[in-house]
C-alpha cells in the first residue's frame, strides 16, 4: 500500500474507529475498549487517516515473590484483515508496549491464541492453564457443609484478604481500585464471602449464572479464593447447593488455584478439564524486573549466567546474585554457567521451573548444577497463577 502507517495514542475519533475495527476483526463487538476506556491506553495504526490496528495496553503491578512488579498487560489487539501477513502485529505490539516502558513497565503478559506468534515476539507460557467444568450433585456428594457463614456482597475486608492471598502466588495482579467494578458488570458477578463465626474472611467466590443453549442452567466461578483447604471445601459445597438450579459447575481457565482440592475430594472422578490458551509473560527490563522481585531471604549466592538479547541474536553475560531477600544482575564478563533465552527468562522468573530437572527437559542448558540449582531455588518458592483476565 502506497500510504504510510502513522503509530499513535488514540484521541476520541480514534477510539470510535477502533471500536468499529475490532468488531470487524473479531466478529463481535469487544466490550473492553468501552469499559476500560478510563482506564488503558489505547495505541492505533493509521493509513490515511483511517485505523487499521491497535490494541489496549494497562499499567498494573503483578505478584512475583511477594512483591509488586510493574507489568504491561495487553488484551484486545487486532489488525484489519485486509492489512495481516505484513508483520504489522509485531511492529503495532512494540508501539503498545512503547508508552507502558516508559511509565515504568519491567515486564509483560498476555494472554493470545496466538501463542506461536508471541512466542515468537519474546512471550513464554510459564504454566499449561485449565478450564474445569464438573457436575453440581459430584460437589454436593463430595464436599459437607462446614461451619462456615455466607454472606453476600463485596467488602475492603474481603479485598483484603484477596491482596494477600494473592502475594502468595507469582503472576496475580496487584488489583486497582476500579478492578471489581469492571468485572463485575462486564460479567454480571454475584460475590459471596465465606468466614467462621466470628472470624474475618477466609474465602472469596464470584460466580455467574449463565443459561445453557437449550434448557437449564450453568455457573460460571470467575473468583476462588480460600484461605486453606477447610475453607476450600466451604466454597465447593456451597456451589453444589446449586444442583436445583445449574447442572454444571464451571470454572473459568485460571480460576482455580493449582492445588488439587478439587480433584482429590471428588465423590466421582468425573471432571471435565480444558486447556485454554495459557497466560504469557515477557521480560522487557531484565535487570530492574530481577531489582523489583520479592526473593527468598534464606538464599545467599551467586551464579554467572547469560540471557539472551531482544534481538535474539547477541547474548549478555551477568552475574546474578541473591542476598537477603533481595537480587541483582550485573553485567560481567566472566563465564556462564547457565544460559537462558529470552523465553526461558520468563518462566524462572514466574518459577516455572519446579526443579533442575524440569529446567533442562525444557531445553534450559547449564555447565554447572551447582549453579543451575542456585537459580531454580531462587524462584520456587511460590507457584504460578494468574487468575486475573484482562
Amino acid at each position: 500500500m502506497s500510504e504510510q502507517l502513522s503509530f499513535v495514542s488514540a484521541d476520541d475519533a480514534l477510539w470510535a474507529q477502533y471500536d468499529q475495527l475490532a468488531t470487524r476483526s473479531y466478529g463481535h463487538p469487544v466490550g473492553d475498549i468501552t469499559h476500560l476506556r478510563d482506564h488503558a491506553n489505547l495505541q492505533v495504526a493509521t493509513r490515511a487517516g483511517r485505523v487499521v490496528a491497535g490494541g489496549l495496553g494497562l499499567l498494573v503491578d503483578q505478584f512475583f515473590g511477594g512483591a509488586p512488579v510493574p507489568s504491561a498487560c495487553l488484551g484486545a489487539g487486532c489488525v484489519a484483515p485486509e492489512e495481516r501477513g505484513d508483520h504489522l502485529a509485531a511492529r503495532m505490539t512494540a508501539e503498545r508496549l512503547r508508552p507502558l516502558r516508559e511509565r515504568g513497565a519491567v515486564i509483560s503478559a498476555l494472554s493470545t491464541s496466538s501463542t506461536g506468534y508471541a512466542r515468537r515476539m519474546g512471550w513464554e507460557a510459564p504454566v499449561p492453564v485449565f478450564a474445569w467444568s464438573v457436575a453440581t450433585d459430584d460437589l454436593k456428594r463430595s464436599f459437607t457443609p462446614e461451619d462456615f457463614e455466607i454472606e453476600h456482597g463485596l467488602t475492603p475486608g474481603a479485598q483484603e484478604l484477596q491482596r494477600n492471598l494473592a502475594r502468595q502466588w507469582n503472576g496475580p495482579v496487584s488489583r486497582p481500585i476500579w478492578w471489581a467494578s469492571w468485572k463485575e458488570q462486564k460479567n454480571s458477578l454475584t460475590t459471596y464471602r465465606f468466614a467462621k463465626p466470628g472470624q474475618p474472611t477466609a474465602g472469596l467466590l464470584s460466580l455467574a449464572m449463565k443459561r445453557r443453549e437449550r434448557h437449564g442452567m450453568r455457573l460460571v466461578i470467575h473468583d476462588f479464593w480460600a484461605t486453606d483447604a477447610d475453607t476450600a471445601g466451604a466454597m465447593l459445597a456451597f456451589l453444589g447447593r446449586h444442583n436445583t438450579r445449574a447442572e454444571t459447575a464451571e470454572f473459568r481457565r485460571g480460576t482455580l488455584p493449582p492445588y488439587p482440592t478439587l480433584l482429590h475430594n471428588l465423590h466421582r472422578h468425573r471432571p471435565i478439564s480444558e486447556a485454554w490458551h495459557p497466560w504469557m509473560l515477557r521480560i522487557l527490563n531484565a535487570a530492574e524486573a530481577v531489582r523489583l522481585r520479592g526473593w527468598p531471604k534464606d538464599l545467599d549466592a551467586t551464579a554467572p549466567i547469560e540471557i539472551e538479547n531482544d534481538n535474539g541474536r547477541t547474548w549478555d553475560r551477568y552475574m546474578f546474585r541473591i542476598t537477603g531477600g533481595s537480587a541483582q544482575l550485573h553485567p560481567t564478563t566472566v563465564e556462564s554457567q547457565v544460559s537462558l533465552t529470552r523465553r526461558q527468562l520468563a518462566v524462572w522468573y514466574a518459577g516455572g521451573y519446579r526443579t533442575p530437572t524440569s529446567a533442562r527437559m525444557a531445553g534450559l542448558r547449564a555447565q554447572s548444577e551447582e549453579a543451575l540449582a542456585t537459580l531454580i531455588r531462587s524462584t520456587a518458592q511460590f507457584e504460578p497463577w494468574l487468575p486475573d483476565h484482562f
